[in-house]
């Protein structure tokens, strides 16, 4: 009826190429001079976690903790900055030409 199971059909296709395409773009942020390291995907999963050995070494389990939170927040907050962006784009690339400025 109208084409809609095409329409959502395709829209399924396109967020799955989407997320696919998310996973590809990794971010990466840092807390406390590089002691410790995120690295995220922009489809907001952490996949890297990287703890300097020196800093390890001398650290309190308090200070860890709240650099670990530091850094990952950075990192998904940059992974969704870079969600946005492309999910807008793909928008725009989805709108029929001449309504491509409505989701400015």
């Amino acid at each position: 009826m109208f084409g809609l199971e095409n329409m959502f059909g395709d829209m399924e296709a396109q967020q799955k190429a989407m997320r696919e395409k998310l996973a590809d773009f990794i971010v990466e942020s840092e807390a406390g001079d590089g002691a410790i390291k995120i690295s995220a995907n922009a489809n907001r999963e952490i996949t890297n976690i990287s703890i300097d050995p020196t800093f390890l070494k001398n650290a309190e389990a308090e200070e860890l903790e709240d650099l670990l939170l530091v850094a990952i927040n950075r990192a998904l907050n940059s992974a969704l900055e870079k969600e946005a962006e492309e999910t807008q784009q793909l928008l725009k690339d989805m709108m029929p030409p001449g309504l491509d400025g409505f989701f400015k």
